[in-house]
């Protein structure tokens, strides 16, 4: 059945290359291959394979290792950032996309965030890609970013203070971290009044409360929950009591906020942290820094998202206005396609919003 299916939407997807003509080839490409991976082998075929070089970007007195694929012509250029995840740069989805991307002329940077690899956010992260941004408009005049999952905001922070870019993408990002905690610790979202709900796994409330691990002032208390978050990352149920009884004022509000269940007690929860652990939370939630945009924003999410709730996404595309393209995939969880095939609509109408996407990310210096 699911065979079936997937042939069923492969079909459509090559009549749609018929109907369009070879001038959208690039785009249903790339639309395939990211709807459907299998569609990769068939792909690689039909197009160059781009060189992947390994490159040194500076950043303020540090230098971060990227990579850099490319064909030996490119038109226009994106830098993808990467979320929470220990590959980082060279994370198997990140790698097919670039080398996607790369193949149809697109000069791609990956850059490796450590932060973000090793599950924290603390704010560096806008400055490095502010310096990748700078990297890529040296050797091409248009450029992009695009971010994904926790690395959506930092892109998003630094593409609203780089002059000239081309366009700005979120996938599965985030506009404010408050909402962001209330869904991980509680699983509920709310926008417009209407209240949403989801079951949440304890392994994301490890990661969250090692991205808020960067935003605490003591050194003692950052390496204190560090170690709690690893452990409890390794195996939820591992005892971590004595550890948290060495934890001052700040590690032990942020601790208490991270194991809270109750979605009433998560604003006197915030309000106990440090003022400049609030701050840090409010400077890293891109909302006011999408409506200065002045480039398209282009924005994704799936519903069935259990790290960060789509609504958040509906937020990004009500602060960029008319600048704003919104796709939310019914079909997708945070990372990508899910594997259940059971509503042929659904997955018919989330490949053309695959399409739209693919598009915009192809041609936003022909504009």
């Amino acid at each position: 059945m699911r065979r079936r299916v997937r042939l069923a939407v492969a079909a459509t997807l090559a009549v749609a290359l018929l109907l369009v003509g070879y001038r959208c080839a690039p785009t249903l490409a790339v639309s395939a291959s990211l709807a459907l991976p299998a569609t990769d082998a068939a792909l690689a075929r039909l197009s160059p394979e781009p060189i992947r070089d390994e490159v040194v970007v500076v950043s303020g007195g540090h230098r971060i290792a990227a990579d850099l694929y490319r064909l030996p012509t490119v038109h226009g250029g994106l830098v993808l950032v990467h979320g929470l995840s220990r590959a980082g740069r060279r994370h198997p989805e990140l790698v097919r996309l670039a080398r996607l991307l790369a193949r149809h002329g697109r000069l791609v940077l990956v850059p490796q965030l450590d932060g973000l690899a090793a599950f924290r956010l603390d704010g560096a992260e806008v400055d490095d890609i502010r310096a990748a941004l700078d990297y890529v408009g040296r050797r091409t005049a248009a450029v992009g970013v695009a971010g994904f999952s926790f690395g959506a905001g930092p892109a998003l922070l630094a593409a609203a203070s780089h002059p000239g870019l081309a366009l700005a993408a979120s996938f599965g990002g985030y506009a404010d971290l408050r909402n962001v905690i209330t869904y991980v610790t509680t699983g509920v979202h709310m926008l417009g009044g209407q209240r949403y709900t989801r079951h949440q796994e304890e392994y994301n409330r490890w990661k969250l409360l090692a991205l808020l691990v960067g935003f605490i002032d003591s050194r003692r208390d950052r390496d204190v929950l560090s170690t709690v978050a690893g452990r409890k990352l390794a195996d939820p149920a591992s005892d971590t009591s004595a550890l948290e009884a060495q934890l001052g004022p700040e590690g032990h509000a942020v601790l208490r906020l991270v194991v809270n269940h109750e979605p009433s007690a998560v604003p006197a929860l915030l309000a106990e942290l440090s003022q400049p652990t609030r701050d840090a939370l409010a400077a890293l939630s891109p909302l006011a820094a999408v409506a200065r945009l002045q480039s398209p924003v282009l924005i994704a999410h799936g519903v069935a998202d259990a790290s960060i709730p789509f609504t958040e996404s509906l937020r990004l595309a009500d602060a960029a206005g008319a600048r704003g393209q919104l796709a939310l995939l019914q079909t997708f969880h945070h990372t990508g396609a899910q594997s259940s095939w059971e509503s042929w609509s659904a997955r018919l109408t989330d490949a053309w919003s695959v399409v739209r996407v693919a598009d915009a990310l192809l041609r936003f210096d022909r504009r």
